[in-house]
């Protein structure tokens, strides 16, 4: 009994909503059988009270077609548009209500506002001072009074927003500008991202000119302004972008098309270098940015940027990418970039304690950076391995050397210091140890996985670095009794390969 009264407790409480929904739809039956204004009307008031705007909208449109005389069924269409948040779409319905109603006080109050935040000050004090001579209500007048006082203020921040504008004085007319928060149509946020422009504060006055770029819709100025400030920071993806938006404005365009051509050109030489850096073809890629720098001499940005991935591209050639890593450098102490790539290219040259350096410095400027973490830790073990014994330094080869290169100044040098080729016995025992030290050379840099530990800080004949590997001692090291040239006590064939 007790789930029964429950259940139809339920059911009863309902049946209201059941009602209101019944009711709606038998009127918007109604609307779309007889097309009546009034009935429009009605429902549409009936949705915006519930917050349905688009819903209402329909039947105001519907309304407003049905009698284009109706005053009330444009303001209320009006209502829904400034509910919306469309503003725009709201004025010329404000506008055709108080041509059809002069006196109607409350959509010249909306329409003076609209106008005041627009910025079209001359029009707003027009429609508040109407407001205040056509016998308003209290609340009205007040309103309008207000919105009078405002406006005023606004036009005088105006003027001397102009003024200082005028003198130069860019930071006075900014701060002006700045007070009027709410008002600021296309000529004045154009104003103000000028002043921005001559301070040097290229962030705020991109801000402006975007929104610039939205208040009026063929804003060609806007989009051209836009994408310099870009293209002088070095931007040149964006820059291109906002260059695009005004030849879509406008195609025959000149300032815009001829802008375009240049920043087209300098992007495809850029992503062309970058994508021959991603293939390791250095040599081009050093060309192409070469490009760049002729393409466009005049924006430092462009300059720098292509300098710093010339010393990137030149990592492996050494003393050539120092020379243009600290030409970076100079001009920008702490590009990361660029103390990473001298670094490496120190390690190159054998100058370990400069590549220490400049990864310390890096590491200042970039905690986090395992790169950094992992080259400075290889620049100590080679500079304490240098310490010791240099495969490289033994053959008199660079680092980068190539194994045909090693196996070169192995036959030379293995010719020059073979023991067969001294007689006095103190000069034979120092050859034996040099032609040892030739011999593991030869061994540890044309092989791979040896050479890559070496290169690495790890010296692969050293029994204390191959903790648990087997290890000869005395003679030749694995090389004993054997001679490249086929006589004496260490002749048998030798290995040149």
């Amino acid at each position: 009994m007790v789930l029964v009264e429950h259940v139809l407790h339920k059911v009863l409480t309902y049946i209201p909503y059941v009602l209101v929904l019944m009711d709606m739809r038998f009127e918007g039956v109604t609307c779309g059988r007889d097309g009546s204004v009034d009935n429009h009307m009605e429902m549409g008031k009936k949705l915006l009270a519930a917050g349905q705007l688009a819903d209402a909208l329909s039947h105001f449109h519907a309304a407003v077609d049905g009698d284009s005389k109706n005053y009330m069924a444009y303001f209320r269409r009006a209502t829904v548009f400034l509910a919306m948040g469309k503003s725009k779409s709201a004025l010329p319905d404000l506008s055709r209500v108080i041509e059809l109603k002069p006196d109607f006080t409350s959509a010249r109050l909306q329409r003076g506002n609209i106008l005041l935040k627009q910025g079209r000050l001359d029009e707003a004090e027009s429609d508040f001072k109407k407001v205040m001579k056509s016998n308003p209500s209290e609340k009205e007048q007040k309103e309008a009074q207000s919105q009078l006082t405002k406006s005023d203020e606004i036009q005088r921040l105006v003027a001397q927003a102009h003024s200082s504008f005028s003198s130069q004085d860019y930071v006075t007319a900014a701060a002006h500008l700045d007070t009027i928060i709410d008002v600021r149509p296309p000529a004045l946020s154009a104003m103000r991202a000028e002043c921005f422009i001559q301070t040097g504060e290229m962030g705020k006055a991109i801000s402006d000119l975007k929104a610039t770029s939205k208040l009026k819709s063929d804003n060609t100025k806007a989009f051209y302004k836009l994408s310099t400030i870009y293209y002088h920071l070095g931007d040149h993806e964006m820059s291109l972008n906002e260059v695009r938006e005004c030849l879509k404005l406008d195609p025959d365009h000149k300032q815009c098309y001829n802008h375009y051509k240049l920043v087209k050109k300098l992007n495809k030489q850029i992503q062309s270098a970058e994508a021959l850096i991603q293939e390791q073809r250095y040599e081009d890629a050093v060309n192409k940015y070469e490009d760049v720098m002729k393409t466009e001499p005049n924006v430092q940005h462009f300059s720098a940027l292509a300098k710093e991935r010339i010393c990137h591209a030149l990592t492996q050639q050494g003393s050539r990418a120092i020379s243009v890593c600290s030409e970076v450098l100079t001009s920008d102490p702490e590009n990361v970039n660029a103390l990473k790539d001298r670094a490496a290219a120190y390690i190159l040259e054998e100058q370990y304690e400069d590549a220490i350096k400049d990864y310390e410095t890096a590491a200042k400027h970039s905690e986090n950076d395992r790169g950094i973490k992992e080259g400075l830790e290889k620049a100590q073990r080679l500079l304490k391995q240098s310490q010791r014994r240099d495969y490289y330094k033994i053959l008199g080869v660079k680092r980068n050397a190539q194994k045909k290169e090693i196996i070169k100044a192995y036959r030379k040098l293995a010719q020059q210091w073979h023991p067969d080729n001294f007689q006095d016995p103190e000069e034979k025992k120092r050859a034996e140890k040099k032609f040892i030290n030739i011999a593991q050379a030869k061994e540890v840099l044309t092989d791979p996985e040896k050479r890559t530990k070496f290169d690495n800080g790890e010296d692969p004949m050293d029994p204390e670095s191959q903790q648990g590997h087997h290890h000869r001692h005395g003679g030749f090291h694995g090389f004993q009794g054997f001679n490249p040239f086929g006589s004496g006590p260490f002749s048998f064939k030798f290995n040149f390969n």
